[in-house]
């Protein structure tokens, strides 16, 4: 039998060719969409799907599932150094949701609706016997051929990460019961409620030549921009940044070296510059974090400069 197609061999074979005729679908190969709006702007499209048991537990707090739908679409505009505009919304709920589960769903999105800039434009409501669905479609814009892109990187550039890596994926082992969080509960936090960088985002726009936002995991997302941009990527785990939370939990057990790095759901902006940064930008911390050199993949080095094995290379959907 033939081995399953993962999510982007899915996309590169069956629908990309779909979107042969449209430039400012790059090919569908990355964050979002381009579309022209005139006067030298350009559109940037992007829709993402949470699936209940997949991408948030069924017995999350209603208004933090909404703000998560919408921060995840959000940080795809981030990635694109995009400023939103709008968002439509695709409810696909059970039977079982109930008024006050919406009445809680619909502040959480007020509430980021208000943070972020961001208004619903429309969508759909629909019943399913399945496990609640929520897909966003935010639009954003961009100053028209100014939007980043994961195919920019070259030799010779630094590899830069915003924040802090691997919350995400320890949070989610916290909730689960097989991690012990901190006393603010900093790890559960960040995987209940993502901060999409779109300050951040768009200063990049005059100084990465590509980035991408960490949503299946920093190994994974980084080998997007290498195999986009047609390089390899090396980074040193010594300097990807941690939280306090996370570092102690490294310290208590280094094994979690491989859901910090490939764990995903943090949602930061993973970028490449020819610059050498400051360490914060928009008010976000960066940290240079590698190098860009040519040939293929991602290879991660430890503080004796030894390539590091991870058992898995990032979240995938298949």
């Amino acid at each position: 039998m033939a081995a399953a197609l993962d999510e982007f061999d899915r996309i590169a074979r069956f629908f990309a060719p779909l979107a042969a005729g449209f430039p400012g679908a790059l090919g569908l190969t990355d964050d979002a969409a381009l579309v022209d709006a005139g006067i030298g702007r350009e559109l940037v499209v992007t829709t993402d799907a949470l699936v209940a048991g997949v991408h948030f537990r069924s017995g999350d707090p209603p208004d933090l599932v909404a703000r998560k739908a919408l921060r995840v679409s959000l940080s795809d505009l981030a990635a694109m150094g995009a400023e939103p505009i709008c968002y439509t919304l695709a409810a696909i709920l059970p039977a079982t949701v109930d008024e006050a589960w919406l009445a809680a769903f619909v502040r959480g999105l007020a509430a980021d609706q208000a943070e972020f800039g961001i208004v619903l434009a429309g969508g759909d409501s629909v019943k399913t016997p399945g496990p609640a669905t929520l897909s966003v479609t935010a639009i954003g814009r961009v100053e028209a051929g100014r939007a980043l892109r994961r195919s920019g990187a070259r030799p010779g550039d630094r590899v830069y990460v915003s924040g802090t890596v691997g919350d995400g994926a320890l949070g989610l082992a916290v909730l689960e019961g097989r991690l012990a969080d901190d006393a603010e509960g900093t790890l559960a936090g960040r995987y209940l409620l993502p901060r999409p960088r779109l300050a951040l985002g768009r200063a990049l726009v005059d100084k990465a030549s590509a980035a991408i936002d960490v949503s299946d995991g920093l190994v994974a997302d980084l080998g997007h921009i290498a195999a986009t941009s047609g390089v390899r990527i090396t980074i040193e785990a010594e300097r990807v940044p941690l939280s306090p939370a996370a570092r102690a939990a490294l310290v208590a057990d280094p094994r979690l070296i491989d859901a910090i790095l490939a764990g995903g759901d943090d949602y930061e902006l993973a970028f490449t510059s020819t610059e050498a940064l400051p360490d914060a930008l928009a008010s976000t911390p960066i940290a240079c974090i590698g190098r860009v050199e040519a040939g293929s993949g991602v290879t991660v080095l430890d503080r004796q400069g030894r390539p590091v094995t991870l058992s898995a290379g990032g979240y995938t959907h298949f």
